[in-house]
């Protein structure tokens, strides 16, 4: 008698009823599960789905995330990352491997937090987010601020109360979430939008922005130091503070911002000054004014007074400028009549020196008389040059004329327009002036016009080779 054959008594299952049957065990099983393990071999597919992998020291577990639930993930993953996956096992028949359907991701204690905050903050210093030279000063009396924090919390209301103490200013708040899923999101979406406001608008553009929130763990103030944020504080053109935490936290929104302040109390007395002390130091400043004003009078007038007695008395200066005066108009008078005197003695020598006016005359005709000869026959003939080449144009002119060709016995044909010369020019009924060499007489034209003979291109001769086109 034979054996039965192995496995007589098992059903027997198709490949893919197996898979489906591990699925449903699997997924029964495992429906929520908490693993812990390092992500390696992270790639974002174009549909915008995750694929990773977990992994320890002993084992590597597949792991996917749905773009639905990526976006809402509080800690994007990163190759080196350690982080606790909370989600459900299921199957991929396709490969016959099992996976992890993430739904929740967040890091694996302080100090993967830790050790991701200073590579975030080497990364982006690297790119000069954080310099000096990046950072505005702050204006000295904003006229509006903007706030970016939670409605609700006691930060408003602590910010609004230190700003109502020290300046009242006009506060707009923009609402959004502190911390959890999307708080990132909102705080850089309100940042940007308070910097697309546009000047003189109907919602005033703040001149200073505070961003805060109240203290926390590093888990709790973790969407401050988020990429999006950071960036959105470095490239916003309206001057900045960050107010994130108590005065010992710290994220790296502080670095990005223009000025830290450990509190939001704090930063509302960073914002604007005190108006009580600026009222006093303007009246101390008017005072001090006042007082030096008065100063420099009574000082002006002591020395105007000191330099007055050391002058001398003004009448005896007039009464000695005076008797000069009278001295000095004396002496003029003796003096012009001196000169006088002098001048008409020099004139009298120098008219006695000079020749008789007679001699002159004949001595400048004895000089003149043989270059005014020399002058005329050079004019002479200047002119018969000049006669003789106004004789040759004329000529040349006279041979030239159209008038010599009329009194040989041609004509010129006048037009309304000026001279015809082609015969098509002249239609049945035109007035025209025919000009002779004596005078002109009036035409009318008529008949059809002679048509013009068409030019003919002469034909090359054929003698075998291509001829050209030019």
């Amino acid at each position: 008698m034979s054996a039965p054959p192995p496995g007589g008594n098992l059903p027997e299952l198709s490949v893919s009823e197996l898979s489906q049957a591990l699925k449903r065990l699997v997924e029964g099983n495992f429906e929520h599960v908490r693993v812990r393990g390092e992500i390696s071999g992270f790639k974002r597919a174009g549909s915008g789905h995750l694929y990773m992998a977990l992994k320890d020291e002993n084992a590597v577990l597949d792991a996917v995330c749905w773009r639905g639930v990526a976006g809402r993930l509080a800690v994007q993953p990163e190759d080196g990352l350690e982080v606790i996956a909370v989600g459900r096992l299921t199957t991929y028949p396709a490969r016959s491997r099992y996976q992890i359907v993430i739904e929740q991701l967040e890091l694996a204690g302080e100090g993967a937090l830790l050790k991701l905050l200073e590579e975030r903050r080497r990364k982006l210093a690297a790119e000069g987010l954080f310099d000096e030279a990046r950072k505005r000063p702050l204006p000295f009396l904003p006229e509006v601020i903007g706030v970016v924090t939670s409605p609700t919390g006691a930060v408003i209301r602590d910010i609004l109360h230190r700003l109502a103490d020290r300046f009242p200013r006009r506060v707009l708040l923009w609402p959004v979430l502190v911390q959890g899923e999307g708080a990132a999101a909102q705080v850089a979406a309100a940042i940007e939008g308070f910097n697309r406001l546009a000047p003189g608008g109907a919602v005033p553009r703040p001149d200073l922005l505070i961003v805060a929130r109240g203290g926390g763990s590093l888990e709790d103030l973790w969407a401050f130091n988020e990429e999006v944020v950071v960036r959105a504080a470095a490239a916003s053109e309206i001057p900045l503070i960050s107010a994130v935490g108590h005065e010992t936290d710290s994220t790296l929104i502080d670095f990005a911002a223009d000025r830290r302040a450990p509190t939001p109390t704090a930063a509302a007395e960073i914002a604007v000054p005190v108006r009580g002390e600026l009222v006093a130091d303007v009246m101390d400043y008017a005072r001090r004014m006042v007082a030096g004003a008065s100063r420099l009078v009574e000082e002006r007038r002591v020395r105007v007074e000191g330099l007055g007695r050391g002058l001398p008395d003004p009448a005896r200066l007039l009464e000695d400028k005076t008797q000069r005066l009278d001295d000095r108009v004396e002496r003029l008078g003796n003096a012009l009549a001196n000169l006088i005197a002098r001048r008409q003695g020099g004139l009298a020598e120098a008219f006695a020196r000079l020749p008789h006016p007679g001699h002159l005359q004949r001595l400048a005709e004895q000089r003149l008389t043989p270059e005014i000869g020399r002058l005329d026959r050079a004019w002479q003939r200047f002119c018969k040059d000049l006669e003789g080449k106004l004789e040759t144009l004329g000529r040349v002119l006279e041979s030239t004329s159209y008038r010599t060709v009329l009194r040989r016995g041609f004509a010129v044909v006048h037009g309304p327009e000026g001279p015809i010369v082609r015969a098509e020019g002249v239609t049945a009924g035109l007035a025209l002036a025919l000009e002779f060499a004596d005078g002109k007489a009036r035409a009318t034209g008529g008949g059809e016009p002679a048509k013009p003979k068409k030019a003919t291109t002469p034909k090359p001769p054929d003698d075998g080779t291509q001829g050209t086109l030019l």
